[in-house]
């Protein structure tokens, strides 16, 4: 069974790592196994704080529904305008340019003091997502346009959603995840809006 929110994949730094793997010695032990010699006599202690150390050493990575956009900068100068796009749905690369073209930003001029752009574009980089988010060669610009997106979003959806006028746009994320503006796309965050039907 794959646990959400500790992974392999999100322990990507040596810190990281070894959070992950205490974390896995202390599920061996909850479970009554005997790991490298030792049990535990207060695992409930010893799992929270494991759990502590876990959410302040491992980057911000998704766990598939929920990511932490609460990067200052990232939230008064990209969220003024749009939803904080979670940094884990493009790559650095395509971030790199996202951020490279501002002055034309989809039709607008987003341009930043290089201060505010530099805070910016190391935090998109630090929590940028794995997955390749290139076409033809070149860096997506629109997380709607990636493979993920795409997949994510045509399962059982009419074809129309993204005109609706309580939608508007694929990009307008808060139309149906309510919690988008926090990071929160999960189920249980999900409304369609009226008219629209799985």
């Amino acid at each position: 069974m794959r646990k959400k929110c500790l992974t392999a994949e999100s322990a990507e730094s040596a810190e990281g790592a070894g959070v992950f793997l205490l974390f896995l010695r202390v599920l061996g032990e909850l479970r009554g196994k005997k790991m490298k010699g030792m049990m535990m006599r207060k695992p409930p202690v010893l799992l929270s704080a494991c759990l502590l150390v876990a959410g302040t050493a491992l980057p911000a990575h998704a766990d598939g529904e929920r990511f932490d956009v609460r990067n200052p900068g990232y939230q008064s100068e990209c969220a003024a305008c749009h939803v904080a796009y979670p940094p884990q749905l493009l790559s650095a690369a395509s971030w790199r340019a996202v951020m490279d073209g501002l002055p034309k930003h989809f039709g607008s001029d987003a341009s930043l003091d290089p201060a505010a752009h530099a805070e910016i574009l190391r935090y998109l980089e630090a929590n940028a997502g794995r997955r390749d988010t290139t076409a033809a060669g070149k860096p997506q610009l629109r997380i709607t346009e990636t493979r993920w997106f795409v997949r994510e979003h045509s399962e059982d959806l009419p074809r129309d959603v993204w005109k609706r006028p309580a939608v508007k746009s694929a990009a307008n994320c808060a139309a149906c995840h309510t919690a988008a503006d926090k990071g929160d796309f999960s189920e249980r965050t999900l409304r369609l809006p009226k008219g629209v039907q799985k």
